[in-house]
Parts: C-alpha cells; structure tokens; sequence
C-alpha cells in the first residue's frame, strides 16, 4: 500500500516540475511587453568571471515598453551593453552614462507566429514530461504487482489515480500555453 502512494507522490512530484519548468521557459519568451526575465541568461565579466545581470545591476521596468539596467559600478556600462549586444535578446541598448534603456519594439506578425510556436513547442516538452512520469509510475505499479505481492485491485486503483493525476498536469500544461499564445498574440 504504501509503496504505491509513494509511486503516486513521486509521478506527481516531477508533473510538479514539469509545469514549474515550463513556467519558466515561457516567461523567458518575449511577449511584446517589458519583462526582466527576457534578460536572466545574460552574463557580464566582472572581476575575471562571468556574473549573471542581475548580480551587478538593478533591472526594473518603468512601463510596459522599457527595461532599465542601472550598474552598481559605473564602469560597468560598456561591459553590459556589450553582453546584451551579444545576446539573443534582439534589443539595441542605449546608455546616458548612468543608465541602460533597452526600449521593447512591437512584435511583428511574423515574429509573433515564431514566438507562439516556440511557446507550443516548450508546451509539448512540458507534456512529454508529464506523460513520462504517468508511464513511469504505472509500470512500477505493474512491477510492484509481480515483484512485491500488491493486489491487482490496488494497482489498478493507483493507475486511475495516476491518470487522473495527469491529466489535471496536461490541462495545467494546456492553460498556460493558451495564456502565453494569447499574451503573445495581443497586439
């Protein structure tokens, strides 16, 4: 008995980490709106080492158009311009010598359709995981049937549970992607 809710915890727990995954994979996706988070992957050498953005600068995002980069040392500047010239973000910088401005263009139809494929494509990943875990889960439950002496009775209830279980992750899964699709898509 036990092993099987610990099957189904643990067919769970990485359904859970799935979506958390997903969830960030989206949120790096640029979305025509100012967000910090398109600019996580960047990183500055500072002191001889690669150091994440946001570890030497404030980023904050005045509206919903702008993203704003203040160094924490001013020589700083030209090192953060370049990264983000080098980056993929696609976003010319401008710097007042104190300042970085990154100035969101709009998204053009085109660029909007790459985008939203993209999210779908992260969307698909996130349920391959998902079911993954689901296939997982309910062959150790057929093991454990065999192997250990559970009844098939209790088996079969821990696979419906774990299909239910799934099927509340893909339609999670389904929200999101819907949610992204539809923020991307808003011009």
């Amino acid at each position: 008995m036990a092993d099987t809710k610990q099957t189904i915890k643990a067919a769970e727990e990485k359904m859970t980490f799935a979506i958390s995954y997903l969830d960030e994979q989206l949120a790096h996706i640029r979305a025509g709106k100012a967000n910090p988070k398109i600019l996580d992957g960047i990183r500055v050498p500072y002191y001889g080492s690669q150091a994440p953005l946001s570890n030497v600068a404030s980023i904050s995002t005045p509206d919903a158009k702008t993203i704003i980069i203040t160094p924490w040392e001013k020589n700083l500047i030209k090192e953060i311009e370049k990264a983000i010239l080098n980056s993929e973000v696609g976003i010319t910088p401008e710097n007042n010598g104190e300042v970085i401005r990154l100035g969101i263009p709009p998204l053009t139809e085109e660029r909007r359709r790459n985008l939203a494929k993209q999210s779908k494509q992260e969307a698909e990943t996130a349920k391959i995981s998902v079911r993954n875990a689901r296939r997982d889960a309910i062959d150790a439950l057929k093991k454990s049937v065999k192997a250990d002496g559970v009844p098939e009775d209790v088996a079969k209830d821990a696979e419906a549970e774990v299909q239910k279980i799934h099927d509340k992750y893909i339609k999670k899964i389904d929200e999101l992607y819907a949610a992204k699709e539809k923020e991307i898509m808003t011009v």
